[in-house]
This record gives C-alpha cells, sequence and structure tokens, in this order.
C-alpha cells in the first residue's frame, strides 16, 4: 500500500531493459551518440516542430537551468506559492538563476488564476534599477494539488505574460499525466498555448532518472548547453540518459503508464469516496489529497500504508483530522487501493 509518491515506483521493465541493451559495447560520451540524437528526433516529431532539447538527470535540474535560460539574474519568476520550484527546490532556480527571485502567488488548488497573475502584474514594475524585472511565468502541470490547466487556461495566462514579455515555462514532471487526461496533443498543450519552455518529465513516469529541457524557439537555446556543463548536468555516460527516454516515448509506452496511474488514481478516490472520504481537490492527475481522522491515519500507518502528510495551509480541516497525499503510479495494483479502502471502511 505505497501511495506516498510515484518516485518510489520502480523503473518500468521496458526502460530498465533499454538501460541494460545500452550498456553492451562502446559509445562516444557527453551526448554526442545515436540514442541522444535518436531521442532528440523524436521529441521534435512528439512536439510537432524542431525543438531544442537537452537532458538531465533531475527535474530540479531541469526546471533551475530553464528559468536560468530565460530569466536574468535581476528577473521575477512569477509561480503559485506552493509550486514545486517555491517549496522543494532548496533555491536550485534562485542558484542557478544567479539570484533571480521567484514570486510566489495565491491560487486555489494550486493553480494561478488568470486574474490573479494580472494583478500581480499590474502592482509591479515601475521602480527600476532598483527592483527585479519581471521576466517569466511558471506553471507546473499537473498541480501540486493534482489539477491541472487546460489548454485555454494556458494560452490566457501566456497571453497575459507575453503581453509583459514574460517568457512562459512549464514544470511538466506529470506531464503525460496531465496529456492523458487532456486527450490534447503535447503540441497543443504547450508551444501551441504559449508555453515557451518545457521541463519533461519521465522520472515520475516510470523512467530511472531522465529528464528534458524543452526550448520550442530554437533560437532561445543558445549557451544552453554550456549552462547545462557548467551547472553539472551533462552526463558523461550520456546515452544511459538518452536510452531511458528512447524507450520512454517507444510505442506511446510513456501515454499508457500514464493512463494506468491516472486510472488506479480514479479508483482510489471512487472507493475513499464510498467511503466517506471526499478528495479535497477534483482528481485530475495521479494526485489525491484528503482529510483523514488522525485515528485512522494512525491505523492505516500501523497496518503498513505508506504516504505523506502535508500541511493544511488555509484549509479548514476538523482538529482531529490531518491532510494526507496519496500519489499513483504505473505500478500501482488494484490489490492495495482495495486494502486501503477496506480499511478506511472499517474505522
Amino acid at each position: 500500500m505505497n501511495f506516498a509518491s510515484d518516485n518510489t515506483a520502480p523503473v518500468a521493465p521496458a526502460i530498465l531493459d533499454a538501460i541494460i541493451k545500452a550498456n553492451a559495447g562502446y559509445s562516444l560520451g557527453y551526448g554526442n551518440d545515436d540514442w541522444t540524437a535518436g531521442v532528440e528526433r523524436r521529441l521534435s516529431e512528439i512536439f510537432e516542430r524542431e525543438v531544442a532539447a537537452f537532458l538531465v538527470p533531475t527535474g530540479t535540474a531541469a526546471n533551475a537551468l530553464a528559468l536560468a535560460q530565460v530569466t536574468p539574474p535581476w528577473g521575477a519568476v512569477f509561480c503559485h506559492a506552493d509550486s514545486h520550484i517555491a517549496t522543494d527546490e532548496c533555491g536550485a532556480p534562485e542558484f542557478f538563476g544567479g539570484g533571480l527571485k521567484l514570486e510566489g502567488l495565491p491560487g486555489d488548488g494550486a493553480k494561478i488564476a488568470p486574474k490573479s497573475l494580472q494583478a500581480a502584474l499590474d502592482g509591479y514594475g515601475g521602480h527600476r534599477p532598483h527592483q527585479m524585472v519581471a521576466s517569466a511565468l511558471s506553471i507546473t502541470q499537473a498541480s501540486e494539488a493534482g489539477t491541472i490547466y487546460r489548454t485555454d487556461e494556458i494560452a490566457t495566462l501566456s497571453e497575459i505574460a507575453h503581453a509583459r514579455s514574460l517568457a512562459v515555462h512549464m514544470d511538466g514532471a506529470r506531464f503525460a499525466n496531465a496529456l492523458v487526461r487532456l486527450n490534447a496533443s503535447p503540441a497543443q498543450m504547450t508551444w501551441k498555448s504559449g508555453v515557451d519552455v518545457l521541463s519533461f518529465g519521465a522520472t515520475k513516469g516510470g523512467a530511472m532518472a531522465a529528464e528534458a529541457v524543452i526550448i520550442f524557439d530554437t533560437e532561445r537555446a543558445g549557451f544552453f548547453g554550456e549552462r547545462r556543463k557548467r551547472g553539472g548536468q551533462l552526463l558523461s555516460k550520456h546515452r544511459f540518459l538518452a536510452a531511458q527516454l528512447a524507450a520512454y516515448l517507444a510505442d506511446d509506452l510513456w501515454l499508457n503508464l500514464a493512463r494506468h496511474a491516472n486510472a488506479m488514481a480514479d479508483r482510489l478516490a471512487q472507493k475513499l469516496s464510498e467511503a466517506g472520504l471526499h478528495p479535497i481537490w477534483p482528481v485530475e492527475a495521479n494526485l489525491i489529497f484528503v482529510a483523514l481522522p488522525r485515528a485512522l491515519d494512525a491505523k492505516l500507518k500501523a497496518a503498513g500504508a505508506s504516504y505523506y502528510v502535508r500541511p493544511s495551509g488555509d484549509l479548514k480541516l476538523p482538529a482531529d483530522h490531518l491532510l494526507a497525499r496519496l500519489v499513483t503510479s504505473f505500478a500501482t495494483q488494484a490489490g492495495d487501493i482495495e486494502r486501503f479502502a477496506n480499511l478506511c471502511k472499517s474505522r
């Protein structure tokens, strides 16, 4: 009954097999290999345009380097106050960005509303050279609450940002989960809706350690290779990164893995609702947030259930309840959901 994180799941077998196959023989290092060239071509096909793609081993590296590429050290990045870049990356965006500043915005379900962004930008600026310069917007897809931005919402936010010359970054750690839920194309959910740079996640989706920074206007990618190298994120045995992504993207594996994770989240949410435990936010990806009585939390933990307890923030929970985050993955089994739900029903 492990619902702690999709990071706790194993590596998808097809991806692990690809790493083993890539281990045969010798290959040029630092991305000068056939696996990397193939992945770059495949990403351009998937996104329906020529893209500049740079592989890195972690999502934190992808986010931090991507934001540093589109934001000067004196720039401000507007993001949700609960976004991963603001709460879970130990200042990496600020560090790799040479001192860029994150401006956290409120928003229900960890999403930024257009009115909130517009109000923040309207009240910002006019105090140069003493004030940071509004430079980028970062949105998370799916969000930290498991909610997703529809393509029209992304387009509206992008229009507001571009009107002030802000670049638009998408943290796509759970990009595939949002994509299959929307039944949209990768192009529709990104550059066709105004996204300039994407942190494309594969690790949470079933890879061992593989992410990509995708820059949709290749002219904006100048010296990113040097930025990645200087940041210590260019792997010498680069083929093992590329082999993971090649397998992840082959035969729609990435989408099928995400569909399973989402379906398991839907099943778990339904079972919890039947037990009187209704999700706090709509279950749109593979994350479920639910208020658990503390006695039930203790019972579940004693039975071996694994999940994270999150700060409740502005949520008005009963005094004897806590906020639990449950995450499903490609490896989640229906039997674990049944056992967890039965424990909740018998409380």
